[in-house]
């Protein structure tokens, strides 16, 4: 198999940012990750394909050709190289995932040399508020809501948390909601424990410039913090926001047409995969663990092998969860190990070092490219107060949509520093 490199990756700040448009932010981040990259925007022609990562865009009017549309004033100024095919991508919050997924398996098949994955995405909207519930309720079957409602109407009576939804929430928060207190009923895991996580990440967003959320918290103060569905609170979910990110790939032989700066900076990307999601039991392990042991047994690595991860906690008890799926501890063992200190900076495998879905930010479509991004940092040093020492090896869990209690897809990345 061939070696596939990130040249380049980029995140714009994720925030409230009514004021710009889907254009805007993703010439943000397009510039971005061609300086990144060291590539002069003349240069751009290298790039070969394209992959664009939304799912809002359809709720202002542009339900097709999202790519395209964002990308003509870039083309028309020269910036972008012209007859570049685009592929446009939607996955829920797995979106910008696909998008990286896509552009790993061009380079792979020896299709192109270089390719680019970005993700844009706008939740906030002040002038049509209806627009936000639109495209979070995309991720969720509409052609047969009977469906959920009854699955979650039992999974209410096994996990002893009826399932009802409230003003001021998604439905996701009380589907996360009550996955919490069926892991608390099942292994005891404490609301304690999912504070404690949250607690953590707002500390590492706080050191992120780019984070949405810039503060910290103690426990206690995530614990007091308004409820929004129990065992949840408003610091332990991801706010709504807008940004975009992006990252750019090449092969090994194109790597020597770049910079000898940026070569130097080259990621190696082990392994990319992918899991679909299912009305599975309560009791059955979800789709990143499907993913996961294929990351694995693709790549040679093991969990013992990863250094740093950021995985997707739209919800603090998500980080839990997914610590287990991921086999980076035990099965009922996500509480306590977060609560033991080990996934903070200076532990043992710090997770979610940007600060995490819940305090970095979620805007939807861009959301597995930041990932990518935190980790690009991680392994070649660059994150600052918030680096990782000595970090080889990074995983990234992004998961999209809803199926019951699995997502309706996952991707699950291994990167690797490559000098």
């Amino acid at each position: 198999m061939s070696d596939v490199y990130i040249i380049g990756s980029a995140c714009t700040p994720f925030g409230k940012h009514p004021d710009l448009s889907f254009q805007d932010l993703a010439r943000q981040a397009y510039l971005e990750v061609l300086a990144d990259s060291g590539l002069p925007s003349h240069d751009s022609a290298l790039i070969e394909q394209a992959w664009f990562g939304n799912c809002g865009m359809g709720q202002w009017g542009q339900g097709g050709i999202r790519g395209q549309v964002a990308f003509t004033p870039l083309v028309e100024e020269g910036l972008f190289p012209e007859r570049v095919p685009m592929i446009n991508v939607e996955g829920g919050c797995a979106t910008a995932s696909f998008a990286f997924h896509g552009a790993w398996k061009d380079i792979l098949s020896g299709q192109a040399q270089v390719s680019l994955a970005i993700g844009v995405e706008k939740l906030v909207s002040p002038d049509d508020p209806a627009r936000t519930a639109a495209i979070f309720a995309t991720g969720i079957d509409q052609l047969e809501p009977q469906r959920w409602m009854d699955y979650y109407r039992r999974a209410g009576e096994e996990s002893g948390k009826p399932f009802e939804t409230g003003p001021g929430r998604t439905l996701y928060m009380d589907t996360y909601a009550m996955q919490a207190a069926w892991h608390m009923k099942r292994w005891g895991t404490t609301q304690r424990q999912i504070a404690a996580g949250a607690a953590k990440n707002h500390h590492h967003g706080s050191l992120n410039p780019k984070a949405q959320y810039r503060f910290s918290m103690t426990v206690d103060e995530v614990m007091a913090d308004r409820p929004v569905s129990f065992p949840l609170t408003r610091s332990m979910c991801s706010p709504m926001g807008d940004g975009a990110a992006a990252a750019l790939l090449c092969s090994a032989e194109a790597l020597a047409h770049f910079p000898a700066a940026a070569r130097a900076r080259a990621v190696r990307i082990r392994t990319s995969q992918l899991s679909g999601g299912k009305y599975r039991s309560l009791d059955e392990p979800g789709l990143s663990r499907i993913a996961a042991d294929k990351a694995y047994a693709r790549s040679g690595l093991t969990p013992a092998d990863v250094d740093v991860v950021e995985l997707h906690d739209a919800t603090s008890f998500c980080e839990i969860y997914q610590l287990e799926m991921l086999r980076l501890c035990p099965d009922g063992e996500g509480g306590r190990f977060i609560e033991s200190g080990a996934t903070a900076l200076g532990g043992a495998l710090p997770v979610n070092t940007s600060g995490g879905l819940v305090s970095k930010g979620h805007p939807v479509g861009a959301t597995g490219l930041s990932m990518v991004h935190e980790t690009c940092l991680q392994l070649r040093g660059e994150a600052g107060e918030r680096q990782v020492r000595d970090a080889r090896i990074g995983l990234i869990e992004n998961g999209g949509g809803v199926m019951g209690f699995d997502e309706a897809a996952c991707a699950v990345t291994l990167l690797e520093k490559s000098s």
